[in-house]
């Protein structure tokens, strides 16, 4: 259920300092190319920088480190980003720029963020690497959100495909693909009404 969610949470205001937070790697999937950042809920954070963050990213080679505090992440961040200036590079066109995600990207440095993550891990810290595991816990965990955000999401038209191609039809789209593509069906926490509609749009 995609929500903003920038770096360290980039909500405006003030970002609790308190409680689990993630450094996070997160390569594209076509290009030598990285995006850094820190987030108390990455996948957020992913589902906000691109729609199909499961196809856009590479989730083989990506990597999470767990930290106790926001402050940890934002530190090694901080140090990250100073050893990899030389690297900067443009966001891709497809990020959504209301994400805030144009900065952090790097070109030709997984080696390096690879191994800064492997040094973090061999200190303690908790790394997630590759992605796909923490992230079907992840979605797994959200399963009772499901529910209710896709049956508030569809009209009765679109659901009954009398409103042609719509934004909210697509984010839907988005949502459930991301359930399949980490092999979970989402059939068992969907409304009657979605799961129908979600299975005649597959074939099914």
């Amino acid at each position: 259920m995609p929500r903003r969610a920038n770096d360290g949470d980039g909500q405006s205001g003030h970002v609790p300092s308190r409680g689990r937070c993630h450094l996070y790697v997160l390569p594209c999937a076509w290009e030598d190319l990285c995006k850094l950042g820190f987030s108390r809920d990455p996948l957020a954070r992913m589902e906000a920088l691109h729609p199909r963050f499961f196809e856009f990213f590479d989730l083989g080679r990506g990597m999470l480190v767990e930290t106790d505090t926001v402050a940890e992440a934002r530190a090694f961040e901080t140090r990250l980003r100073r050893e990899l200036v030389a690297h900067n590079a443009p966001a891709p066109l497809t990020i959504r720029a209301q994400a805030g995600g144009h900065r952090e990207w790097y070109r030709g440095a997984a080696t390096l963020l690879a191994t800064a993550t492997d040094a973090l891990g061999e200190q303690g810290y908790r790394v997630h690497a590759p992605l796909r595991p923490w992230l079907r816990d992840a979605l797994l965990q959200r399963s009772d959100r499901l529910y209710s955000w896709a049956e508030a999401m569809l009209s009765p038209d679109e659901l009954q495909g009398l409103a042609g191609w719509t934004p909210a039809q697509q984010r839907v789209l988005d949502a459930l693909d991301a359930w399949a593509a980490m092999e979970l069906d989402p059939a068992p926490v969907l409304p009657p009404t979605v799961r129908t509609w979600h299975q005649r749009l597959r074939g099914a």
